[in-house]
């Protein structure tokens, strides 16, 4: 590997390392509060749909930088939608509200 093909690879890295390890404090602040409940699980599913594909692509052109940084996305962010349906899960549904009865004037 020479220095024109390394120097790539290594920014690829330290790219992959700073924007997957930007889930980590995500990841846990989920973890520590037990609850989800700010988190969009629809974002999740369809951004881990879009890793995923990443992933297999990375693989296909055997480009570690974007291997890398994919499988590790990929895992955090499973394990946000994880927590987000099992917390979701134990705290039940949120109770609606009913609509206060209209008044005379309302």
């Amino acid at each position: 590997m020479g220095l024109t093909s390394s120097v790539p690879t290594v920014v690829g890295l330290v790219a992959a390392a700073c924007t997957t390890g930007a889930f980590v404090p995500q990841v846990v602040r989920l973890w520590r509060l037990k609850s989800a409940a700010e988190i969009s699980l629809a974002t999740f599913l369809v951004y881990s749909v879009g890793t995923l594909l990443w992933l297999l692509y990375g693989l296909e052109i055997a480009s570690l930088p974007v291997i890398a940084a994919n499988a590790a996305t990929l895992a955090l962010s499973l394990t946000m939608v994880a927590l987000k349906l099992g917390y979701d899960r134990g705290r039940g549904r949120p109770e609606r509200s009913a609509a206060p009865p209209l008044g005379p004037g309302g």
